[in-house]
């Protein structure tokens, strides 16, 4: 039993000050082997406290069905950090941002018609509560008032870049007290006076978010709540990458003197992050700040851990750093974990999309095109086909609005992609006399976590039209892609254009990290032993994927490579270092 609390302008545990030097690592971004070393070296850099996010999306990945086991039991992420003598801090908001996803909301509530998110609008809080009725009790023997680690939990997230609705905010307060949350609860926000004004709770500890001017950004605080401890719920000491974007670094001595600034004038800190990982799967969320922009598979976040755990530079000036206001004991630090090249592989079975689509989906049948959450589909891809007649001159084929990249094809053959961000691409189209049929394949690249456009189905959303005439009656084929063993390969056969699975085998001695080399490749879906490792893309910055150890095993491996455009040569590379873009 424990008592984390305020006390003034100090927090204490049991009645003794504590300065909160924590660091974010996100379960889910990790493989389950691999938690004990990051919150090792997490504490032999000198931290007391680990703080995590939790997805909705990942637990209640369908409405009604709840996983809290393998790489998302929460519980035993939990329970190693208590092991290990770290307090916790959880944020099981509805909605987390993290560049996950859907901002961790999951897909199917836009199954609903008319939801509305983050506010007070009854249907969505039905949803929150039904989540929250399973996520809370299993949290509850967690709390330090029950001899657990958890220490802190936080009501919704960053709300003030969001909103304003305080009613919303404090339904799931008054949530999570009413299910035996009894820790201190907190919110966090931008240090401006709109984010504080419409993120705060009366009742609730407020921290802020940022990543530099830490006297400028304190001092709003002190504004709005002059009497409570000073605490940075996120120092955003590194950044993500997007699609198309150079790889972002932050200079080690410049982040390590801003967390010195902090720590010197007693306040607690969180970095964000302190090891990101990666964002397997489907999970990598998108911005929207104008355009839209998908978040690449790695969450490197040129954090103090790389993505594969590895001690950065950041990480020696940090501990320097807290070595002056705490005890840092290096002799804790795990051994380091072994990497190696498996070299070439090529890829010597083949199986076509189009030809495998009876052994992947059962298609429907509507008279409008329909997004992916209105046919029960969270990720992947989505195919609509419709004859169109003829003979029709060249003209414009016109998706409003496609989300997020659309591959077209007529009577199978590829004439172009239609893309979100992209206002200039375009497909013509000639139709012969005797008809033609219209595939359109299109690619949900990560729902937008963070702004306005946060309700953003996946799919064609609304008419195609050729030219100016829209097309009516498609055959609608959902490609989730989460399961992959009903596909028939065969040997490989000339390459083409047209999207393809791609297969290969390699032997393993011992199992060890390593990292897929996608050079000459173009864009698709990699797989592991059955396992999503996520995205890849020419344009980069990111050119290798992450393969955690624990992925493998001794003897036989596969790789699937789902490959939308062609490749150079049906091959792939295993080397022992990543790639992840030109620095920026």
């Amino acid at each position: 039993m424990g008592q984390f609390a305020v006390s003034g302008k100090q927090f204490t545990y049991d009645g003794k000050p504590v300065q909160l030097i924590s660091g974010a690592i996100h379960y889910f971004r990790i493989v389950p082997e691999y938690w004990r070393d990051r919150l090792l070296k997490l504490k032999a850099c000198g931290l007391n406290t680990v703080e995590t996010y939790v997805a909705w999306n990942v637990h209640e990945p369908n409405e009604g069905q709840f996983n809290f086991s393998g790489q998302v039991d929460l519980v035993r992420f939990i329970e190693i950090a208590g092991e290990l003598g770290l307090y916790v801090i959880v944020r099981p908001s509805p909605y987390i941002c993290a560049e996950w996803e859907f901002g961790g909301l999951p897909a199917w509530l836009l199954s609903e018609p008319d939801m509305k998110l983050r506010c007070y609008h009854k249907p969505f809080l039905d949803k929150v509560d039904a989540y929250y009725d399973v996520l809370l009790p299993i949290l509850k023997p967690l709390l330090c008032t029950n001899g657990g680690p958890i220490i802190a939990m936080q009501i919704e997230n960053e709300y003030g870049s969001y909103g304003n609705d305080k009613r919303y905010l404090e339904y799931l307060k008054d949530g999570m007290i009413r299910r035996g949350v009894d820790v201190l609860l907190f919110t966090s926000d931008g240090p401006t006076d709109v984010m504080l004004q419409g993120g705060m709770v009366d009742g609730v500890l407020a921290t802020v978010n940022f990543g530099s001017r830490t006297e400028e950004s304190f001092s709003k605080l002190l504004e709005y709540q002059p009497d409570k401890p000073l605490m940075c719920m996120e120092y955003w000491n590194g950044w993500f990458d997007h699609w198309g974007e150079e790889h972002h670094t932050r200079d080690a001595k410049d982040a390590a003197a801003v967390l010195d600034d902090m720590l010197k004038i007693g306040a607690s800190v969180n970095f964000y992050m302190f090891h990101g990982g990666t964002n397997f799967g489907f999970y990598s969320g998108a911005n929207y700040g104008g355009f839209y922009e998908p978040t690449v598979t790695s969450y490197d976040y040129d954090s103090a851990l790389s993505e594969n755990g590895e001690l950065t530079e950041k990480y020696y000036a940090f501990r320097e750093v807290i070595g002056k206001y705490a005890e840092v004991d290096e002799s804790i630090l795990p051994e380091p974990i072994r990497k190696k090249a498996y070299g070439r592989i090529p890829l010597t079975a083949r199986a076509e999309l189009f030809d495998s689509l009876s052994l992947l989906s059962r298609p429907v049948e509507r008279t409008c095109p329909e997004p992916m959450e209105k046919l029960g589909q969270n990720y992947g891809f989505i195919l609509y086909t419709t004859r169109v007649s003829g003979p029709r001159e060249k003209a414009s084929l016109i998706l409003q609005e496609v989300h997020d990249r659309a591959l077209v094809f007529l009577d199978g053959e590829y004439k172009g992609v239609l893309e979100r961000w992209d206002k200039e691409s375009k497909v013509e189209l000639e139709i012969p006399k005797e008809g033609a049929e219209l595939s359109i394949l299109v690619e949900n690249m990560g729902r937008v976590n963070y702004g306005p456009k946060l309700k953003d189905y996946k799919g064609i959303t609304e008419a195609v039209r050729l030219g100016y005439q829209a097309l009516y009656h498609w055959t609608i084929h959902t490609l989730p892609l989460d399961d992959l063993s009903p596909l028939k390969f065969q040997e490989s056969g000339p390459v083409s254009e047209k999207p393809v699975f791609n297969r290969g085998t390699f032997q393993v001695e011992k199992a060890a990290d390593t990292f897929l080399d996608m050079s000459g490749w173009t864009k698709g879906v990699a797989y592991i032993n059955g396992f999503n490792l996520g995205r890849y893309w020419k344009r980069g910055p990111q050119q290798t994927l992450y393969i955690p150890g624990p992925l493998l095993k001794e003897g036989e491996n596969e790789i699937v490579i789902f490959e939308l455009h062609g490749t150079d040569e049906a091959a792939v590379t295993l080397t022992d270092r990543p790639n992840l873009g030109q620095k920026a």
